[in-house]
């Protein structure tokens, strides 16, 4: 039975342990606080993120990372995306060597504007065949209960995409690979700040056009900014680009949608976030994504004002009336 080392006992590192584990792997999960290890070990649940899921018996929980990481043959690394510098940093003497590191994290860094395995192959050394990413409709509760999903494995070594797209292929959970790293790990990060737009427009009481209007326009900026950086095009119309895009907006399990729904009925960015446990990854990567953008002259104009909303400058009213009072000039995809 394979080893594999979850390092993030949220939402989606679990709801991908129970993946792992239903595939036939030996799953250790790393948790930052003891507490949650223990319940986990104890009582098989992680009531804090999924609460009234029983987790396979094949998945145990550590606060320890060197025990997590002993004997791993893939790492899968499910922090905040802005939290993963530091914590690599902690982790650099006991992750283990020439295994695969396997990225679930959905955002752009603050400061610097790389992207997750940009950050990994920096403090790590590995080089990309060593690194993969998973992206695609990932809303975690669904897949922890075993509801059919597919998503995306991408490395741009064919080989080791292939063996962890079989690590991870259970009864429900349909992985495909890619080889468009880049792609797959903008359409993460970006459609979460779409999806903040989406909710924001929910929360303001308006309807499917407005909503669908959002969408159709998040994936043309999308699509822009991954060409410009040297996505496949085609990625984007795939599982992580537009399957992915698709459920984070619709789905009231998304965290980024709901968290722009309460922005649009009124409350502010702090209010939410002291009442959650739950990171949503947009409210801090619309910055570097924006920043991103203006790096390679890609115009984003939702990006840009979903950011100037989060810090303020903007009300989710003003936000969506300024999108579409813009000159549509340059527009010409619909």
């Amino acid at each position: 039975m394979t080893k594999v080392a979850v390092f993030g006992a949220g939402s989606w590192g679990t709801a991908f342990a129970v993946v792992l584990a239903n595939a036939g792997n030996q799953v250790s999960v790393w948790g930052r606080r003891e507490a949650l290890c223990d319940a986990i070990n104890s009582r098989h649940e992680n009531a804090d993120y999924l609460p009234g899921l029983r987790l396979p018996d094949a998945i145990s929980a550590t606060h320890d990372p060197a025990a997590a990481a002993d004997g791993a043959e893939a790492v899968v690394l499910a922090v905040p995306s802005q939290s993963l510098r530091a914590n690599l940093a902690d982790w650099a003497g006991v992750l283990p060597n020439a295994v695969p590191l396997v990225s679930l994290m959905k955002g752009v860094e603050l400061g610097t504007t790389k992207r997750m395995s940009e950050v990994i192959a920096e403090l790590t050394g590995a080089g990309p065949e060593r690194i993969a990413v998973v992206s695609g409709p990932n809303l975690a509760r669904e897949i922890a209960e075993g509801q059919p999903a597919a998503s995306v494995v991408a490395c741009t070594d064919e080989g080791t995409a292939a063996r962890l797209q079989k690590l991870c292929h259970s009864p429900t959970f349909r992985p495909y690979t890619n080889n468009d790293v880049i792609g797959c790990e903008l359409g993460g990060a970006c459609k979460n700040v779409i999806a903040l737009a989406v909710g924001m427009a929910i929360g303001l009481g308006f309807g499917d056009n407005a909503r669908a209007s959002v969408i159709t326009r998040g994936l043309a900026e999308i699509a822009r900014l991954g060409t410009a950086l040297g996505a496949e095009e085609h990625t984007f119309s795939g599982l992580a680009g537009l399957g992915d895009l698709v459920a984070t907006c619709s789905s009231p399990l998304s965290r980024n949608r709901t968290f722009g729904e309460k922005l649009g009925q009124g409350m502010s960015v702090a209010e939410i976030l002291g009442g959650t446990r739950q990171v949503a990854e947009g409210v801090k990567s619309c910055a570097s994504i924006s920043e991103l953008a203006h790096h390679h002259d890609v115009e984003m104009p939702i990006a840009e004002h979903v950011t100037k909303v989060v810090a303020g400058e903007l009300t989710p009213k003003d936000m969506l009336f300024s999108l579409v009072s813009r000159s549509a000039k340059s527009e010409r995809w619909g």
